[in-house]
């Protein structure tokens, strides 16, 4: 059975998944690419290093984002938002994004490296390399669809 999912289960995919795929348009060109996220219920939060994905984004604000999460190939649940692209520039509003994301993430993280790093997520400028930009989609529009197999 194929279906629709409602606000709140299409809320609950976003929720419950940590990889996502951004996808923009700018100079005529479409880009795809994935993402760790979190998300708030209002925006979606990442940080990434300057680049093509950025350059894009900045050009041209509007963005598509989408999550899938798949039991099988007969039953998974597709969630995907249309949003504005926001780049985050004060420390203020950095430090909440970045809480948020660490707050999802880090606990998901196993390895000896990963727990006795756990308070040193925040991307870190060194001098020479791209500069980490952190920045959140205001969700506007949402929908989702989903495959239920049989027994």
């Amino acid at each position: 059975m194929l279906g629709n999912l409602t606000d709140k289960q299409v809320d609950y995919v976003l929720y419950s998944q940590v990889i996502g795929r951004i996808g923009c348009y700018a100079d005529g060109e479409i880009f795809v690419v994935p993402v760790t996220y979190a998300f708030d219920g209002q925006y979606i939060y990442a940080h990434s290093k300057e680049g093509k994905k950025i350059e894009m984004m900045r050009a041209n604000s509007q963005v598509c984002f989408e999550v899938e999460d798949m039991d099988n190939l007969a039953n998974w649940r597709c969630a995907i938002i249309w949003g504005t692209y926001e780049e985050l520039k004060d420390q203020q509003s950095q430090k909440e994004a970045l809480q948020v994301l660490n707050d999802r993430i880090m606990p998901l993280l196993t390895s000896e490296t990963a727990r006795a790093h756990r308070q040193t997520m925040i991307p870190q400028v060194v001098e020479k390399e791209k500069k980490p930009i952190i920045y959140r989609i205001k969700v506007e529009k949402k929908t989702g669809r989903f495959e239920k197999g049989g027994d």
